[in-house]
């Protein structure tokens, strides 16, 4: 099928590719058989990019020739494409005489080829065709036509696809010479008609690929074809034909699909040597001056109320690069952080190269997001490091990391600590939201680590300035009824613009703020559930597990009276607060309605957890921070109140928290029994 990114968009270029093939051929190949690769292009985008890579890898020398032609081809979303076969046709002229030279016209964006030049002249050459043309499983665009294609055993490709034929150049050129075509004609449905006329099909000597032996197309394919590890990397195998094609079209609705597939191939992830581009074309910010380094605007957008803000803000003055190269802008669309930002800023906004606070309306979200792109640019920043309030960067190396892979736009990896909820989706469903990609779970728990093609990113991402200078890549928050998320990934994905996630390192992790309640006093007091990671780094001491210490006593300033380290005076002050605020203390008499038998033995002047809703919070509290120690200094006495169905868990926890920050490891195996 033909699509609108299988081709051209704007001002059109013609990439020529000539290698001579290898003087030791196969014995299927014709010995003075060389080959020329063909294809258009309309800028040196991602896809465009990655197929010159791809071509380079296997040995393909490229030429790009036809950047001083304007495009005449439309925008491709239904028209166009005759001005591809037009170009075709005026490369071929030189040529159109030579009977030993093989030409592979393909398209480039959504294309990448997996074999030399040997490889792809010995599976030509088997088809025993002057030319071959690649198939596909739907008659596009003109289903009327499909009674007339010979029909095909064993339930091949049927129908012709434009995205990639071969052929001998003399042979090619009277093929595409046979019948004129306007630059805005449908190319797919102009090769139907030729092929569909069975002199010309026999005159020429056209067959079709429809095993899929040199071209496979993937739309309406994609049961068809598997990733196979041969030799400690990565093929496309065909496993319905048994074959591994060496061109790979993304054709129609399968462009996400035939992403995740380069993520592997050819050869980009192994699990023998893991991500072998990821390093590729990186910058080096250590051979820079520190005022020499890019100017990036950090624009961080509160749009929801969520807890351990404060914490939040510290990571952010954290980040390790110089503030005399950082513009820093603060938008909040929600009251309650208002004041906690108008602090933050007062307190260290004079150290950035400028400092921006704007406070708006929840309605204004769209535009506020649209603002710091005319911010950025304004400000002639080079880089665009988007963040919304619930991504915690833990990492201060993450803006550095990300600017020296140099993307045009690449997400950090966050997840909610315990869960696979992340900052990115590995696939889409046919509706355009989630769908769980094969490899999501390898990626998001760090099984599989790279730098991965993905159709969709959120939270934290860092945008080259470039793509905002650009109006056919600048991406936009608003589309239809989609969330600003959404339509932010899509817009990107229609402008052929890659979106990237790196999980090489920890960056960070996200926030879960939907049960925070603001209306309670202390609310971050509450989340020890939800967020029990920030929970235990504002709330656990932090000299917490130098009481598992074996060379360290702990103080005992009476017989059997032990003292322990274990929360924070921030924990012992909020506490006080909430009872404070609650107020409603008992009389201290025996009569104590609260109970079940309306009987108090030993009468306090006290409030019950329950009463402010923390006897599960102070419950686990008990379990998961005292009991350890009770273990430890009361051998042999155990008393679980809560009981002790929770060890597992704990033992998943410690697992998940990052090597690289000290004191986390709460829940070492030895404390339980």
């Amino acid at each position: 099928m033909k699509t609108p990114f299988g081709v051209c968009t704007a001002v059109c270029c013609l990439l020529f590719a000539l290698d001579i093939a290898s003087t030791e051929k196969d014995e299927g190949a014709k010995s003075d058989l060389n080959l020329l690769v063909l294809t258009v292009a309309s800028e040196k985008n991602d896809g465009y990019k990655r197929f010159i890579d791809s071509a380079n890898l296997n040995g393909l020398k490229t030429k790009v020739l036809g950047f001083d032609k304007p495009w005449q081809g439309g925008n491709m979303n239904s028209v166009g494409g005759g001005y591809k076969l037009n170009l075709y046709l005026e490369a071929l002229e030189p040529y159109k005489n030579n009977d030993n030279l093989a030409v592979l016209l393909t398209d480039a964006y959504d294309v990448v080829i997996l074999a030399n030049s040997s490889t792809i002249l010995n599976k030509f050459t088997e088809f025993d065709a002057s030319i071959v043309i690649s198939t596909e499983n739907s008659c596009w665009p003109d289903r009327k036509l499909a009674d007339q294609y010979p029909t095909v055993d064993q339930n091949g490709y049927r129908f012709l696809n434009s995205g990639g034929l071969i052929g001998y150049a003399s042979q090619l050129y009277k093929f595409l010479s046979e019948k004129p075509i306007k630059n805005l004609g449908d190319d797919q449905l102009h090769l139907t008609n030729l092929y569909l006329n069975t002199d010309l099909r026999e005159k020429l000597n056209i067959k079709l690929d429809n095993y899929a032996k040199l071209f496979q197309n993937v739309y309406l394919a994609e049961d068809d074809i598997k990733l196979k590890l041969v030799n400690k990397s990565y093929v496309l195998e065909n496993v319905n034909f048994n074959t591994q094609p060496a061109v790979i079209h993304g054709n129609g609705l399968s462009k996400i699909t035939f992403n995740s597939y380069t993520n592997y191939i050819p050869n980009k992830w192994s699990p023998e040597s893991g991500c072998n581009t990821c390093y590729d074309n990186n910058l080096d910010l250590s051979m820079l001056k520190e005022e020499n380094y890019p100017k990036v605007l950090i624009s961080i957008i509160v749009d929801k109320p969520t807890p351990f803000f404060d914490e939040f803000l510290n990571k952010i003055e954290d980040i390790d690069y110089p503030k005399s190269r950082l513009c820093l802008s603060i938008t909040t669309l929600v009251d309650y952080h208002k004041e906690h930002v108008d602090k933050f800023i007062s307190r260290i906004g004079d150290q950035y190269n400028a400092s921006f606070v704007f406070h708006k309306t929840a309605e204004e979200s769209i535009h506020a997001r649209h603002f710091s792109f005319s911010l950025c640019t304004s400000k002639l920043c080079d880089f665009l490091f988007y963040i919304e309030n619930e991504a915690h960067l833990d990492n201060p190396q993450t803006l550095k990391t990300l600017i020296q892979r140099n993307k045009k736009i690449i997400a950090p990896m966050l997840t909610r600590p315990f869960k696979a909820w992340s900052n990115f989706w590995g696939a889409l469903s046919k509706d355009g939201f989630y769908a769980r990609s094969l490899d999501y779970m390898d990626i998001v728990n760090y099984n599989k680590t790279g730098i991965w093609n993905v159709p969709y990113i959120s939270s934290c991402y860092l945008m080259k300035g470039t793509i905002l200078e650009n109006k056919f890549t600048r991406p936009s928050y608003k589309e239809d009824n989609l969330d600003y998320d959404m339509a932010f990934s899509k817009s990107l994905r229609d402008k052929g613009v890659f979106m990237y996630i790196d999980n090489q390192y920890t960056y960070g992790h996200l926030i879960d703020s939907e049960t925070f309640d603001i209306t309670l006093k202390n609310p971050e007091v509450y989340q020890l559930f939800e967020n029990r990671y920030d929970w235990e780094q504002r709330y656990i001491h932090p000299e917490y597990m130098e009481n598992f210490n074996p060379d360290k006593k702990p103080a005992e300033p009476c017989p059997d009276v032990f003292w322990f380290p274990i929360v924070t005076e921030q924990f012992c002050r909020e506490f006080i607060e909430i009872m404070e605020n609650f107020g409603q203390w008992s009389d201290g008499t025996n009569n104590d309605t609260r109970l079940r038998t309306g009987y108090e033995a030993v009468p306090t002047r006290d409030i019950h957890m329950n009463q402010v809703g923390l006897e599960k919070h102070w419950l686990e509290f008990l379990r998961s921070y005292v009991l350890p120690i009770q273990k430890k200094a009361f051998i042999g006495y155990i008393h679980d109140v809560c009981g002790n169905e929770n060890q597992t868990k704990f033992k998943q926890y410690n697992s998940m928290i990052p090597d690289w920050i000290p004191d986390m490891k709460l829940y070492q195996q030895e404390t339980f029994i």
